[in-house]
Parts: structure tokens; C-alpha cells; sequence
């Protein structure tokens, strides 16, 4: 995308978010339709969303491959549960999922792009990716370039997303804004717009890496710009919210905000995904009706 595309991009959308305001909205739309989401039907659904996610130091082949094996045997132990959205691990571990996982539907995701800070060559993140790709991953989540955006350099975050989504070739590009490192609404929006535009099949809000991770208000935001793309392109791109989703109600927060803002075409897992693994055990328990602690 050229530095003149970019600035057409930027004139088409108005940027002036006012994030007392949005705090307002949010907690407003909470207020009038959080409790009517709070179901098992809902709680399925989120379940059905959920990027099984491990992305530890300590991870090392043996437990990702038992974490995919305990994936495996829940269609026989847990008939009645739907199945993940994904795995999510390092792309050095894309190999050992895929050979070990068996259920149908459930895909891959590999963080790539020098994830979580995103400060490598652009050469590194392009082969990162491309070899996580060959090695199986169904869905590549990398961070945006949150140093360059930030000194407005918005040509290199472009060109380094249009880049690495081609190296993705068919498979799903989540674009993570970190917008806990972001300033304000206005970045936020701005973030998702280009993110959007240079090729993001999803836009994600956080590594989990961060001191703040994702927040209902970013989340609005990103779904207010999720809207307006789609009302000028036709073209609908997901949400991932990920980081700091502690409890089943943390969830339903966003699914809320999706379901109000985006409507009941995106309330599905090829529209919305969660990036978690400590929502896993307690929404198991939650439609289970007992304590579960599976993983």
C-alpha cells in the first residue's frame, strides 16, 4: 500500500474517537445485555471459539504434545462439549500439533513475526512464517509493528502485514494491536483500519504479554472499526479478543459487545475467537455443572 493509499484509507473513516465517551457506551451496553448472555447456549458458543493456547518459556515438545492428546480424547470423554477452535503454540511446536491432532475442525495457530515483540527483521518474520505454514498452521497470529505505528511510520506497518499475509498464502492472518501499548481510542481505531486494509483476516487485541491486556473498550472500538469496513467493503473480518480473560463473565463481556455492535452473523468461531487457556477448565465446569479440571 503506498503513502498515498494510506492517506485515502486514513480521509475515508473519522478517527476522533472519545474514549470518555466510548467508556460510557460500553458500560451502558453492558449494563443492558450482559446478564441476558450469560446461558449455556452462549457459553457453548464461546467454547466453540477458544484458541487453546500455551506460549510458555517452559513448553517444550512432550507437554505440547500431551496438551493436544488430552484435546484428542475429549470427543470421548466430553461427547456433549463442542470442540476448540484451534491450538495455539510457537511455530517451533507446529509439527508436534499436527501430527498429534485428530479432531476435525479444530485448527492450528502459530504466533509468528518475532511474536510478542515484533522486532525482528522483516526477512525473520517472513521466513518464521512461511515455515510455520509448511509445517501445518491453519491460522498465523502476529503483532503489529507497535514502535513504528506508533513514531507513525504507518508505510513499514503496512508493508510488513501485506508481506507476511502473503507469505500466509491461504491460510488466516490475525493482526495482534497490543492495545494496552496503545495511547488512546484514536490508535486503536487507526491500528485496526490499516491492519484491516493491508490484509487481516482478524484483528486480535493483545499478546497477554503486556502489563494491560485486552479491555471491553478496545474491544468496542476494534468492533466499531470492524463495522465500518465492512459497510464500505462488504468484506467481514474477525475478533480475537486474547490476554486477561480470567472468568466464564470475562467472555461473555465480549461476545456482548460483539453480538450489540456487529450483530449475530459474527457470533460464530470463523468471527469471533478467544485467545485463553485459563477459560478453558471453568467454562467446561460451567456447562458440565461440576468442577472440571481437565487441563
Amino acid at each position: 500500500m503506498t503513502k498515498n493509499k494510506i492517506e485515502e484509507v486514513i480521509s475515508m473513516y473519522d478517527f476522533n474517537v472519545d474514549d470518555t465517551a466510548v467508556a460510557k457506551e460500553v458500560k451502558e451496553l453492558l449494563d443492558a445485555h450482559l446478564e441476558e448472555n450469560m446461558t449455556k447456549e452462549v457459553y457453548k458458543t464461546i467454547m466453540s471459539g477458544i484458541e487453546l493456547t500455551t506460549l510458555k518459556n517452559t513448553d517444550c515438545e512432550r507437554s505440547v504434545i500431551a496438551m493436544t492428546e488430552k484435546v484428542n480424547r475429549m470427543e470421548d470423554e466430553y461427547p456433549q462439549l463442542p470442540a476448540f477452535a484451534t491450538i495455539c503454540v510457537y511455530p517451533c511446536f507446529a509439527e508436534a500439533v499436527k501430527n498429534t491432532l485428530t479432531v476435525e475442525g479444530t485448527g492450528l495457530t502459530c504466533v509468528s513475526g518475532s511474536f510478542p515483540s515484533s522486532q525482528a527483521r522483516l526477512e525473520v518474520k517472513v521466513a518464521e512464517t512461511s515455515l510455520a505454514v509448511a509445517d501445518g498452521a491453519t491460522d498465523i497470529d502476529i503483532v503489529l509493528s507497535v514502535g513504528r505505528f506508533l513514531d507513525e511510520d504507518y508505510e513499514s506497518v503496512v508493508e510488513e502485514i501485506t508481506e507476511l499475509k502473503e507469505a500466509c498464502r491461504d491460510r488466516i492472518l490475525k493482526v495482534i494491536l497490543e492495545t494496552g501499548c496503545l495511547r488512546n481510542g484514536k490508535d486503536i481505531k487507526l491500528a485496526a483500519m490499516l491492519a484491516m486494509y493491508s490484509g487481516a483476516d482478524f484483528i486480535k487485541t493483545s499478546t497477554g504479554k503486556e502489563k494491560v491486556s485486552a479491555t471491553p473498550e478496545a474491544a468496542y472500538i476494534m468492533c466499531q472499526a470492524i463495522k465500518e469496513y465492512f459497510q464500505k467493503t462488504g468484506i467481514r473480518i474477525g475478533l480475537k479478543p486474547a490476554g486477561g480473560i480470567n472468568t466464564v463473565r470475562d467472555a461473555v463481556v465480549y461476545y456482548t459487545i460483539v453480538k450489540e455492535v456487529l450483530g449475530e452473523e459474527w457470533l460464530n468461531n470463523k468471527y469471533l475467537r478467544y485467545g485463553t487457556s485459563r477459560l478453558t477448565n471453568l467454562i467446561m465446569s460451567e456447562l458440565l455443572g461440576e468442577e472440571v479440571k481437565y487441563f
